[in-house]
């Protein structure tokens, strides 16, 4: 439009132009009001959409603490030799991952060791996960696969026909005999409804409607655990619940790895949840006392749910004959659930010093979880695998006391840890000298973490600690590959891991899932000729697997200490039968058996090298003054 104080005079003669003119000089002015406004509002948005925070899935990188010499210890060989093919093992997990990078997809899956037709060979069950119902490859069907095996480290593929074949995405897995009628049943969690297995003489029936342990369909449930909470004989059911996740506020948010493109997320990004606890009623079912029994804790600022579930490890703390409940939570603190003795747990986590980490005053990345007598004065560790650039944890404390302090450190196993994604975490004896040993399984969650983190990579070796003793400089020595051979040290995406002695020679061998990719199977093929004692037991006026039982053996003047209980690691389940290593010594001199709710009992031991049966009620009482 021309400007009116350029117009030629004849403007003055045309009211149409006139007006035009006064219109324009109108409009101009609203228009650079108008800019004037509108610029920097628009500068407010573009600032905001340049420099919106992203949120980054992964730690930033940190300098790893370099590794304590071990002072010239000298380790046994402890060879570790892969063989998962070679036994009849093919299968491979499925993530369901199609490129949306869901959370889920980097967490699962679980394995079990179990012997679910009774025919004293340890068999292995693998959880699987499976397509979303989005994924136009949903129809395809991913199950659960049992492998029978024969004793001799060979396995037959027997899913289909022990009914193990739902498709489900799956997570993890517990075992035990919940309805005392003397086999193995499996509860499976999973992203959805949860499902519980009877095991009818080696075929399963899915009993999850009539048991009532379903969970809730939205929900994302982890490691699970059968347990004696109340000391009435029946198995009762506890199951971690991790975040509270869903498709649709999964995509909604901005992961990066990298600052462009789209990273899985981190658990802070998800609100918590509860986990279930459920009481075994004798008839079949089970009742949700979750709430009732105080397992339910909410954050202290914003009375929001807090529990980030992932590991479970039952165990009785305080040694006063009762089971308590230690819970890893993923960067919120872990719980400890104290058994009151009346249906109730006070949660004491913070008071008992295993919360956060002692060093930082922070919540770490949990993962896998397990305890143990640790040493000969039964000192209770708690170990407990945490994020990369996070060292696992060893929480320690005295005989009867409930107050912990972390030796990952100074017994020296925290340095070397903090360069893995510690998922899978578990205490075995792998030479049988008596002295426990630690086993982590590694595995990061990003493909391209490298990229990002040089001291990272995705496929990560696991790690074995050989306990070298409490006098030594260093207690707990990682084993380099001179010693458990180049099998053990290939880099894989562990998760769940899990120990039996699946051929039958007295030492445990090692199973470690991993996440979309082929498990792998460790024939323990140490070289020491240590002898050993494996023992199972069965319960009468407990429960029939005799879990939670605490055995106790006699050793030239050593008392070795294990407890019966399949829950362990991550997402997995053990053996059942306790191993003793010997050691050199080729005779023990008794085992007492302090069953669940009940008395002691001491049993003679005229043979070692061997796997010994004991049963509640055919051993000697233990008087006070014994």
């Amino acid at each position: 439009m021309t400007d009116p104080q350029t117009m030629p005079d004849f403007a003055d003669d045309h009211p149409d132009i006139e007006n035009d003119a006064v219109i324009g000089t109108a409009l101009r002015k609203s228009l650079m009001l108008f800019v004037a406004v509108a610029i920097p509002v628009f500068a407010f948005f573009i600032y905001r959409n340049i420099n919106r925070e992203r949120q980054y899935s992964v730690e930033t990188e940190v300098t790893l603490p370099e590794v304590r010499e071990t002072g010239g210890t000298l380790i046994p060989s402890l060879t570790m030799t892969e063989v998962s093919q070679q036994s009849g093992i093919d299968f491979v997990h499925q993530s369901g991952r199609c490129g949306d990078r869901l959370l889920p997809e980097t967490m699962g899956s679980g394995v079990a060791v179990l012997d679910f037709n009774n025919d004293e060979n340890l068999d292995i069950l693998f959880v699987n996960s499976c397509y979303w119902p989005w994924d136009d490859r949903h129809e395809t069907k991913t199950p659960c696969k049992l492998y029978a095996g024969n004793g001799n480290l060979q396995f037959t593929d027997v899913s289909e026909e022990a009914g193990l074949n739902d498709n489900i995405y799956g997570m993890g897995v517990a075992v035990a005999d919940y309805d005392n009628d003397g086999d193995s049943d499996v509860f499976l969690s999973a992203v959805g409804r949860n499902h519980l297995y009877r095991n009818d003489d080696g075929r399963f029936q899915d009993v999850t409607s009539d048991a009532s342990v379903g969970g809730g369909d939205d929900a994302w449930s982890t490691s699970c655990g059968f347990l004696d909470y109340n000391n009435d004989g029946l198995l009762d059911l506890f199951v971690c619940n991790y975040v509270a996740w869903s498709k649709e506020n999964d995509l909604s948010q901005d992961f990066t790895l990298d600052g462009e493109t789209r990273a899985y997320g981190p658990p802070r990004a998800f609100s918590g949840t509860y986990s279930y606890l459920y009481k075994n009623l004798g008839d079949g079912s089970f009742e949700d006392v979750s709430a009732s029994s105080g397992i339910q804790i909410r954050n202290d600022d914003t009375d929001v749910p807090l529990g980030k579930a992932m590991g479970l490890a039952p165990v009785d703390v305080n040694r006063d004959g009762w089971i308590d409940l230690i819970v890893a939570n993923d960067t919120v603190r872990n719980f400890l659930f104290e058994n009151n003795r009346d249906g109730t747990f006070s949660e004491t986590g913070r008071l008992s010093g295993i919360a956060f980490d002692r060093s930082t005053g922070n919540a770490r990345g949990a993962m896998g979880i397990d305890t143990a007598a640790f040493r000969d004065d039964e000192t209770l560790a708690i170990g407990i695998g945490n994020f990369a650039n996070e060292a696992s944890a060893l929480y320690m404390t005295r005989p009867g006391r409930s107050q912990f302090i972390d030796a990952a450190m100074y017994t020296g196993f925290g340095p070397p840890t903090r360069k893995g994604l510690t998922f899978g975490l578990f205490f075995f004896d792998v030479d049988l000298d008596g002295r426990l040993d630690l086993l982590g399984a590694n595995g990061h969650l990003e493909e391209e973490i490298a990229k990002t983190q040089s001291t990272q990579r995705y496929e990560q070796p696991p790690q074995l600690f050989w306990n070298a003793g409490r006098e030594a400089k260093t207690e707990l020595v990682l084993v380099d590959e001179s010693n458990v051979g180049s099998d053990f040290h290939e880099p894989i995406v562990g998760r769940g891991a899990a120990f039996g002695d699946f051929d039958n020679d007295g030492d445990e061998d090692v199973v470690i899932s991993t996440s979309h990719a082929r498990p792998v199977l460790f024939r323990n093929d140490q070289a020491t000729e240590h002898h050993y004692l494996r023992v199972k037991l069965e319960g009468k006026s407990c429960n029939r697997d005799a879990i939670g039982a605490i055995a106790q053996l006699s050793l030239q003047g050593r008392t070795l200490s294990r407890t019966v209980m399949p829950t362990r690691s991550y997402l997995s389940q053990c053996e059942k039968t306790v191993t003793f290593g010997l050691g050199t010594s080729e005779e023990a001199d008794s085992i007492t058996i302090t069953w669940p709710g009940g008395s002691p009992e001491r049993f003679e031991i005229k043979q070692v090298d061997q796997t010994v049966l004991l049963t509640q009620g055919e051993g000697t009482p233990v008087t006070d003054s014994q």
